[in-house]
């Protein structure tokens, strides 16, 4: 919530993904597309499982006429399987891109990662975690407070389209955490 307090969204990163193409526009209000954000599980990380819930909601989203899911792949093998695919509203970047303004400007994270289902919440974009690994004490947190969800069948996946604008819904300001830390430094 801290690091992305005075965070403001560019809209331009839709048009540069081309997704005014298939529908999306920058104007988020005026379309009918429903807008996800998917990350795939770690494949390389030291706490790697198998995940048969990502393969689940890709599937989910490319048969949805209403989805434009925004892939942002880890690896090399991710992106090829995802390009494989060929769906035409399965969209994978070729070269980075600002993260944080895409989820802003979406409708839903899905996500089998830490960092970007955290930014989610704190951009006030509805997020599901597809993480299967034993859950941190932050995320368990998110889960307890209701600000983020867990999704354990693709099936039941719904796909609506977010009606508040982009951006934090609820930042804190950062100085009021370096104090907090200062006083507790200095014993007080």
């Amino acid at each position: 919530d801290y690091y992305l307090a005075d965070f403001t969204p560019d809209p331009s990163v839709l048009a540069d993904l081309g997704l005014d193409a298939l529908g999306v526009g920058s104007d988020r209000g005026a379309d009918d597309r429903v807008l996800v954000v998917v990350r795939p599980p770690p494949e390389t990380s030291a706490y790697h499982a198998h995940n048969p819930l990502y393969e689940g909601v890709v599937d989910r989203l490319v048969a949805d006429p209403r989805a434009v899911a925004v892939l942002l792949p880890r690896t090399e093998g991710q992106r090829a399987a995802a390009i494989a695919r060929a769906e035409p509203t399965l969209v994978i970047p070729e070269r980075a891109i600002d993260a944080q303004s895409l989820i802003a400007c979406s409708d839903l994270v899905v996500s089998a990662g830490g960092t970007m289902n955290r930014e989610a919440v704190a951009l006030g974009v509805p997020v599901l975690t597809i993480f299967t690994g034993r859950m941190g004490a932050v995320d368990e947190r998110l889960i307890a407070d209701g600000r983020l969800a867990e999704l354990r069948d693709p099936g039941a996946l719904e796909l609506r389209k977010r009606s508040a604008e982009p951006g934090p819904v609820s930042p804190r300001d950062p100085a009021l955490l370096a104090d907090a830390a200062l006083e507790a430094a200095e014993g007080r």
